[in-house]
């Protein structure tokens, strides 16, 4: 496999994973905060593809499904917010982060390569990795109420997004592709804040700075780089790397805000870590070449 998509991939989860630190600021609204990533990115977009003409329409069918990508991927993180102000940041993480399973399900049933033993030997691996950098005591805080089912959904939409976008950037461009969905997720979530009476306005100077950051490179940079990997790298594969974010999101948590990071959480990074890289090993698993590419 070409390297180029791999590195686009890790460098994509990278700017995605610098998105929770600045949430957490929580110099705005979630919902306001959800709408500007798409707004700012895709009118940083709009005026690029207008000079250089790069935009190709696609057919009318292939059209209909980015706009309806576009939305899930806005429902989405609109559901996300919704989880987390209604309960704890880590059960909505650990359920969204579901999303591998769901995407694995999918692949099985509407995409012509079926997930191999190794994906979902790495999933399990991974999810274990995840479980431990999260913290065992989780599942003691677990409510499964109105936010636990949210969280759940957020995942399976999550996992809906990038099977179709991996379908639909078969058939076009990314550039074009990643237009149509930052509008129609933009006129989504716009319509969403305007009804919950959110506040468009009014922000601090910090709070400007760090919407932009959110729209430039936690949305646009990240994504036009996955939705690159997506095309030439199997949904099951990306949907599993992108659990990545989880583990340098904790790291910067620790580096800029004063997180603790115990000798357990690193050694849930590892398992998260080995998990990821079993995914990407082409070969017929056995103890020997295992062993040998790990």
């Amino acid at each position: 496999m070409n390297a180029k998509p791999k590195i686009a991939l890790a460098i994509g989860i990278l700017c995605i994973s610098i998105f929770p630190i600045l949430v957490r600021l929580q110099l705005t609204d979630g919902l306001i905060s959800a709408f500007y990533r798409m707004f700012i990115a895709a009118i940083l977009l709009l005026p690029y593809l207008i000079v250089t003409k790069k935009f190709r329409l696609p057919t009318t069918k292939i059209l209909v499904l980015a706009i309806i990508c576009g939305i899930v991927f806005a429902t989405d993180i609109a559901i996300w917010n919704i989880a987390i102000q209604h309960s704890s940041a880590t059960q909505a993480t650990l359920l969204a982060n579901l999303s591998p399973v769901w995407v694995g399900i999918g692949s099985f049933i509407f995409l012509k390569n079926k997930p191999a033993l190794n994906f979902w030997l790495g999933t399990t691996i991974a999810l274990i990795g995840m479980v431990i950098l999260v913290g065992f005591e989780v599942f003691s805080q677990l409510h499964f109420d109105l936010a636990f089912t949210f969280a759940l959904v957020s995942g399976m939409l999550y996992a809906t997004y990038i099977l179709m976008s991996k379908k639909i950037l078969s058939q076009m461009e990314v550039l074009s592709f990643m237009n149509i969905v930052l509008i129609s997720s933009s006129l989504f979530l716009g319509l969403v804040c305007w009804i919950t009476d959110k506040t468009f306005t009014g922000f601090s100077n910090t709070a400007w700075f760090v919407l932009f950051i959110q729209g430039a490179i936690c949305q646009l940079t990240a994504w036009l780089l996955i939705s690159y990997a997506t095309q030439h790298i199997r949904a099951t594969r990306v949907s599993l790397s992108l659990l990545g974010q989880a583990l340098l999101a904790t790291f910067l948590a620790w580096l800029f805000l004063d997180e603790k990071m115990s000798g357990f959480r690193i050694f849930g990074a590892v398992f998260l870590l080995l998990g990821i890289r079993i995914t990407f090993y082409d070969k017929p698993l056995s103890c020997k070449n295992l062993k040998n590419k790990l």
